[in-house]
């Protein structure tokens, strides 16, 4: 669904709209899940990375380097250089967002498989979190790379699938609105 285009709306009925939008969001939630899941394994490297003596500096104007909003920047020269495992929740921990959005529900459960787990850990090769410290600066800044890459594309499909949710919600209400969808059908027992 995510990589195909996006579909006519206004053809579908209101029950195949209903079943797309709960669809798209299922996806989503998958997406969003395994988006997560990068960010975590990017921060913990970074913060690996930051650890080292002459660590890589960091671009002005992000708390982590990548724009993404996440990791409060602990391990450098001035933060802890303690074991990782005692510094997790420091890495992990999102710095308030500066953004300010619509709210949109999130859902905070893992995803419908076991997929995103397996696609987190195959990105990082042969790179293991829990022995960082035994691989070279180059290993890391490769994985690195390879989650950055991959979080591009499926931050992407993310906004896609929201799009078309939207759409749908959009198409929902003006049939509601224009009089061609009545409440009493969706009273009476139609799927919501």
């Amino acid at each position: 669904m995510a990589d195909q285009e996006e579909p006519d709306l206004e053809r579908l009925g209101l029950d195949q709209l209903r079943i797309l939008r709960r669809e798209t969001l299922e996806q989503e939630a998958d997406l969003s899940y395994l988006r997560r899941l990068l960010h975590g394994r990017m921060d913990i490297l970074r913060a690996e990375l930051d650890r080292r003596p002459g660590g890589p500096a960091r671009p002005a104007g992000t708390a982590d380097g990548t724009g993404s909003g996440t990791g409060d920047g602990t391990g450098g020269a001035e933060g802890p250089s303690g074991d990782l495992l005692d510094r997790l929740p420091a890495i992990l921990t999102d710095a308030p967002s500066t953004v300010r959005r619509s709210a949109r529900h999130v859902t905070l459960g893992p995803p419908r498989g076991y997929e995103s787990q397996l696609e987190a850990d195959a990105l990082m090769g042969d790179v293991q979190l829990a022995d960082l410290a035994a691989h070279p600066a180059e290993e890391l800044l490769a994985a690195l790379e390879r989650l950055r890459a991959h979080e591009r594309e499926v931050s992407g499909r993310r906004q896609r699938l929201l799009r078309t949710a939207d759409g749908c919600n959009a198409e929902i209400t003006r049939r509601y609105r224009d009089g061609e969808a009545r409440v009493d059908d969706l009273l009476a027992g139609g799927p919501f």
